[in-house]
């Protein structure tokens, strides 16, 4: 008698005092129902092991689930946020980076403000990454709670019970054919990088000696004032760079329309960038200056040299870009 008056005890204290005295009666009869007339405490132990964990038990007398998240709304939560944070990641390193652009000053080693702006990125996408995660969940913690149907099967990403018909609307997609989200994510950091090198270039590029505890940027690499010549048509770049990263996001593979995108976007890339670099006054005299007595060559040496093996780069890169766009938009 005393196990089954812990059990009675062990289920009841996890449920609402009012009704604590109803369900301890009820249990103490069903427990008693199981056993036979003359019983002993082996009896007992098979008779409360068949009615199980007493928590589980509870929770069935009670209105609201054990768990955060049940599987009903599981699937939908989890993809939500698989949608939603690098989204909102992205979202959060580029405004601090457009902060960093409006507050710049002329104060502090560049390359220490460029570090710490790389940390304080990481942070940035590992605090707003909590934010989401708990807000999202808190969402559906009360969506669990407030839905009081006795239906647990998963609903599917409309928010309705699956049927076969909901695969219709799912299009087969190859592996080798998807666009990963971390792919998508690294495609807009890498225009984040090269716009804050670009508008930056006279702070950012160049010539780094060490000097005292740190280092200190000494010559500049690229004349800023040729550069900020270009700048509408360079903004147009990064803006179509951008609607092609999210458009990647919302596909989610690889289409014959994303691969054109994507090729109109890398021939107007690459020919204003060598329209660019073809600019005579581009880079700095006291930079070429510097870095053909380095490498002990004449400054137009240096000057084809290095133009020349950022075009090469520029053509191959974009050349694969197209290629391998097509390729994938091929895959069936």
């Amino acid at each position: 008698m005393n196990l089954i008056e812990v059990y009675i005890q062990e289920v009841t204290r996890r449920l609402p005092e009012k009704n604590r005295e109803d369900i301890a009666l009820e249990l103490r009869s069903t427990i008693e129902d199981m056993l036979p007339d003359d019983y002993s405490e082996k009896d007992v132990n098979v008779v409360l092991e068949k009615l199980g964990n007493p928590a589980a038990l509870a929770s069935g007398y009670r209105d609201q689930p054990m768990h955060l998240i049940g599987p009903r709304y599981f699937d939908v939560y989890v993809s939500l946020l698989k949608m939603i944070l690098p989204i909102a990641g992205v979202i959060a390193l580029i405004s601090m980076i457009a902060e960093y652009f409006i507050s710049f000053g002329e104060d502090g080693a560049v390359i220490n403000i460029v570090l710490t702006i790389m940390g304080k990125g990481i942070w940035k996408i590992i605090e707003v990454g909590i934010q989401v995660f708990f807000w999202v969940t808190l969402v559906f913690v009360i969506i669990e709670r407030a839905d009081k149907g006795k239906d647990q099967h998963p609903l599917s990403a409309s928010f309705k019970k699956w049927t076969a018909d909901d695969l219709k609307n799912i299009p087969y997609i190859p592996k080798k054919k998807a666009i990963r989200k971390c792919e998508v994510f690294g495609s807009l950091m890498w225009t984040a990088i090269w716009a804050t090198l670009y508008f930056y270039a006279n702070h950012l590029v160049g010539v780094y000696e060490s000097r005292g505890d740190g280092l200190e940027f000494v010559i500049p690499a690229l004349n800023q004032e040729v550069l900020l010549r270009y700048w509408p048509i360079v903004l147009v770049i990064i803006a179509l760079e951008l609607g092609l990263a999210l458009y990647k996001l919302i596909k989610g593979q690889w289409t014959k329309k994303m691969a054109i995108f994507n090729t109109a976007l890398e021939l107007v890339s690459t020919t204003v960038f060598i329209v660019i670099l073809s600019n005579p006054n581009l880079m700095h005299q006291e930079f070429i200056t510097y870095m053909s007595g380095l490498f002990n060559i004449t400054a137009m040496q240096f000057n084809t040299w290095i133009v020349g093996s950022i075009i090469i780069i520029f053509i191959l890169s974009a050349a694969f870009n197209v290629f391998d766009g097509f390729r994938k938009a091929r895959i069936r």
